[in-house]
């Protein structure tokens, strides 16, 4: 053994949290951020409890789609020397999560960095940057012979003599964007410290990694947002958990394979029954005090793609992960870490990082009971739900031994669209005849997991289900990825997005323009221009309910435009005045590239600032109007749509004015520079302490430089 003490503090740390860096990875459907610390804990991103859930993000399209709650990264071995504290320990671990963090003595980050085959376009809107990818994509270096759209490279030394890189991969390909491949290479470079000015090197005996996943299915219904689902809900605490692919060599009848007959070694989570849900029959998360929706109906997990065999033989061991067993999200090991009480490492090391595999995963235990309510048997309670938990190892690393795991973890299930029909027939109790086709596992999940019940719940639960076939085939694709990978190849791909997307706002239409670096890539035959009323996450679709139909474009909020290659600017000429118009750009293929057209992705170019229509200034005081007058409560959804639902307009005003908004006994409401010289001004009924205004009579004096003018309105609330 080689020991060198360049430095040694004499005082080391114990528990403490700092911040970490962040990257988000979102250029596809599947939106989630990794940390430089290697892992994304409890509230770790922002530190407010609101974001209890935050990251795993599916469909991303649309607001609070979070399902991740919390993740833990273990390392653990034993019969361990460490010469921090010049100790030997039966078991040593170093901890990254669920809680606890430590990034300075002991989950040390060097390197966290993002790759991209080309940077994200600049976006404008009036000339403001207006796209999300300003601070959700944070490409640090162009490579443009990537094998993904984007890479992260995230490197960690640990105290325990073990550096970890990690790199997560993301693809823009329109079948392969919600799913991140992670790949972790641990190397026993016997460095205990970010500068290694502590070396020693020894061979790490029984080397385990252990990894914890909470899920929380979804952030739409939860108390921070939708607020109709159970409060728990939004750590957990009902979230079922089940694995598959555990015994290889004694397959079940509800494992599954790959293509090559490899048998998939995954785990999957779903919103499950909640004791405190009302009406009872929650599975899917129903809105049920509104349109009757499905806010939950997601299922995410995880796949292990490879795992070497030992530091001397990287061939895959199916045997791999070597634990499955579950653990509960607030059981006392979850928080309150400390690599240096041997005590607590040997009991994380042995009854969780190594345990095995229960006869029956959590959800088996659950079965269509409350899966709030289950207490693990080892704890005898469970009051914040529970997390999946895997263990790789234990391998032993001789000094500069490595061992590579490569992980896919994703999310799927009903669409968006079948997620608004299939909710609202269940809530009105129609159309409930129209089942989904029904596969072996689907069966399965229906007769292990739905409560015997009326048609309309059996109809629901059928269709969320479905949502098992669709994260398998998330499993199945990431498989057909990593195998190109593997052999040096890429997924086929999808025209690149133009570099600069404009929008500006006129008196009588909408300007667009963007550059033509697109109609350069292989095959390209034209773009898509999407046209978004209200808000940026605008449903395209709307459901019929009396004819038991999805429309998929509802002309009256979503308009789409097919240009030809060559066209790089549009007028829109059918914007209305007072409404909120966003817009995407999708450039596409000829459909030679794979087996389906390719499009871009629309996250490139989807602008988060409204557009809207703005007329000249008015040429005479007596132009000037207030619009609603009167403003009505009863009609702010329809008068300037949902997005803008108190929203006034002074319209035809001059360039520049002052608008003073009193109430009818002479109290000022509110005080509004007009500078942009155009003739809108517009006001959300807000006063200037940050309060709605209440109903009655109000007067706008306008204050100009060649005069003023006064109009009286009313509000109806």
């Amino acid at each position: 053994m080689i020991f060198k003490r360049k430095y040694l503090p004499i005082i080391f740390l114990l528990t403490i949290s700092y911040s970490q860096a962040v990257k988000w990875m979102s250029i596809g459907n599947l939106h989630n951020w990794y940390s430089s610390a290697g892992c994304e804990i409890e509230i770790g991103r922002t530190g407010q409890i609101s974001d209890q859930q935050d990251g795993l993000r599916w469909p991303a399209f649309y607001r609070v789609q979070d399902n991740q709650a919390a993740k833990g990264l273990w390392l653990g071995a034993k019969n361990f020397y460490d010469p921090i504290v010049d100790k030997e320990y039966e078991h040593k671990v170093v901890h990254a999560g669920p809680r606890h963090l430590d990034i300075v003595g002991e989950t040390i980050p060097i390197e966290l960095t993002m790759y991209g085959r080309y940077d994200h376009p600049n976006v404008f809107v009036d000339g403001d940057p207006s796209t999300n990818l300003q601070y959700l994509d944070e490409v640090d270096f162009i490579d443009s012979d990537l094998i993904s759209d984007r890479k992260i490279y995230n490197e960690v030394q640990t105290s325990m003599g073990v550096n970890m890189k990690r790199t997560i991969y993301s693809f823009a390909h329109p079948k392969h964007q919600n799913y991140h491949i992670q790949e972790y290479v641990f190397v026993n470079n016997g460095c205990f410290d970010k500068d290694c000015e502590i070396e020693y090197e020894q061979t790490i005996e029984g080397f385990q990694v252990y990894l914890q996943y909470r899920y929380a299915i979804s952030r739409e219904g939860m108390i921070y947002d939708g607020n109709w689902l159970p409060q728990s809900a939004a750590w957990g605490h009902n979230t079922m958990n089940d694995v598959i692919g555990e015994f290889p060599n004694d397959p079940s009848s509800n494992d599954q394979f790959y293509d090559d007959g490899e048998i998939i070694r995954g785990l999957f989570s779903w919103h499950g029954y909640h004791s405190s849900a009302d009406p009872p029959e929650n599975l899917g998360g129903p809105d049920f005090g509104g349109d009757g929706h499905l806010g939950a109906a997601q299922f995410v997990g995880v796949t292990t793609l490879h795992a070497d065999t030992s530091p001397n033989d990287n061939s895959n061991d199916i045997n791999q992960p070597s634990t499955t067993w579950f653990i509960t999200s607030d059981d006392p090991v979850t928080s309150g870490n400390l690599q240096y009480n041997g005590t607590k490492s040997t009991k994380e090391y042995v009854n969780y990082m190594t345990v095995g595999h229960p006869d029956q995963s959590h959800a088996e235990i659950v079965g269509t009971g409350n899966a709030n309510q289950f207490n693990d048997p080892r704890t005898g309670s469970n009051p914040g739900g529970t997390s999946h938990g895997i263990g790789f190892g234990p391998y032993d690393l001789a000094p500069g031994d490595s061992i590579r795991i490569v992980l896919a973890e994703g999310a799927s299930g009903l669409s968006r669209s079948m997620c608004y029909k299939v909710g609202q027939n269940w809530k009105n109790q129609v159309h409930t005849d129209e089942l989904p086709e029904s596969s072996d596992l689907h069966s399965h999940m229906m007769n292990k997991y739905h409560r015997q019940s009326d048609t309309h719940n059996y109809y629901k639960n059928a269709w969320v289900f479905t949502g098992v076939d669709s994260i398998i085939k998330v499993f199945k694709r990431a498989k057909e990825n990593f195998d190109l990978m593997k052999n040096g190849q890429s997924l086929p791909r999808p025209p690149e997005p133009p570099a600069l997307f404009n929008i500006a706002s006129g008196g009588d239409k909408i300007y667009l323009n963007w550059s033509n670096e697109s109609e350069s890539g292989q095959g390209f035959s034209g773009y898509n221009l999407y046209r978004l009323k209200f808000k940026p996450d605008t449903t395209l679709f709307t459901y019929d309910i009396s004819q038991n139909e999805v429309i998929p474009i509802d002309n009256s909020i979503a308009t789409i435009w097919k240009l030809e290659p060559g066209v790089n600017e549009f007028e829109d000429n059918t914007a209305v005045r007072g409404f909120d118009y966003f817009y995407y750009l999708e450039a596409f293929d000829d459909g030679t590239n794979d087996d389906i057209i390719l499009n871009s992705s629309k996250f490139f170019t989807l602008t988060n600032k409204a557009a809207n229509l703005k007329r000249p200034p008015g040429s005479s005081f007596q132009d000037i109007r207030v619009v609603p007058n009167p403003f009505h409560v009863s009609a702010r959804d329809i008068q300037f749509g949902v997005s803008a639902p108190d929203r006034l307009m002074f319209l035809n005003i001059p360039p520049i004015c002052t608008i003073r908004i009193f109430t009818e006994r002479g109290d000022l409401v509110d005080t509004i520079e007009h500078t942009d010289g155009s003739g809108d001004e517009v006001w959300n009924s807000i006063t200037s302490s940050r309060q709605i205004i209440v109903s009655g009579i109000y007067i706008a004096h306008f204050e100009m430089p060649d005069g003023n003018a006064i109009r009286k309105f009313a509000v109806v609330r």
